[in-house]
């Protein structure tokens, strides 16, 4: 049986979070997080992703206000479900909000969210993000409850975590990094048969984008904290361009050039 005819042009979100972090541990105005978010326009990002996060540790809500006044791409918006955020939301109107889970203790975003715990909660917060048109997404791990319940709360859109795939890819453990990664493939397929819009992210490289951006019903890649770092030896330009070129090269190995 041929592969499955890929829904639309895989997109690439730039996440800009940790040129934020660099500026911030100085205290001072470099570098610039909208700067680079307008490098990244001109390297081929299609979108451009910055969390918000309570603690403010990195992206400001000066960052924001900048942002949407300075890109020319869509603004992901990534936030907690809290009326905090769901206010600074509601007054930018961004192209899209990610809901995704956060606790200040940890380093990074540490799983997906717990859906299906907090279905009422997460239905009633979605609703006023979604009636001023922002395409509002669910930040979840591969699994099919979180997904039933996404659904059930109307969030058009999954982001699927894709950590634990490239955990296990940094720490050699094939067998659960190919598992992992079927796991994901199989909700992602599960997803877009319940009408989900699917993207994915979280810890992706290099190395390991190929096979996520092969899957056919994934429509949007957001990577970050690899690319800033890279960023460091081949300039934001050359490593947001190579991760394009392999984005690319994952769809037309999988589906013949005319997909790519």
């Amino acid at each position: 049986m041929p592969p499955a005819k890929p829904l639309g042009r895989l997109r690439l979100g730039v996440n800009i979070d940790h040129v934020a972090t660099v500026r911030n541990a100085r205290g001072g105005p470099w570098p610039d997080p909208v700067r680079a978010a307008k490098a990244a326009e001109a390297a081929g990002a299609d979108g451009i992703t910055a969390h918000l996060r309570e603690d403010r540790r990195h992206i400001t809500d000066a960052d924001i206000d900048a942002l949407v006044e300075n890109l020319s791409v869509p603004l992901n918006l990534e936030m907690a479900a809290t009326e905090e955020m769901q206010a600074i939301a509601l007054r930018h109107k961004p192209h899209a909000v990610c809901i995704v889970p956060e606790k200040r203790e940890e380093r990074t975003t540490e799983g997906g969210l717990e859906v299906a715990r907090e279905e009422n909660h997460l239905a009633h917060f979605i609703a006023p993000l979604r009636e001023v048109g922002c395409r509002v997404s669910i930040f979840i791990a591969a699994d099919r409850r979180q997904i039933e319940a996404a659904h059930r709360i109307g969030a058009p859109v999954i982001e699927l975590h894709t950590g634990a795939y490239c955990e296990h890819d940094i720490a050699g453990d094939i067998e659960a990094r190919d598992a992992e990664l079927e796991r994901l493939r199989e909700m992602a397929t599960f997803a877009s048969s319940l009408g989900l819009e699917v993207h994915a992210g979280h810890g992706l490289t290099f190395d390991n984008v190929k096979p996520v951006a092969a899957f056919p019903e994934v429509m949007e890649l957001n990577i970050g904290h690899f690319l800033v770092g890279e960023a460091i030896f081949s300039g934001l330009d050359g490593s947001i361009r190579q991760m394009r070129a392999l984005m690319d090269e994952a769809r037309a190995e999988a589906f013949g050039d005319a997909s790519a």
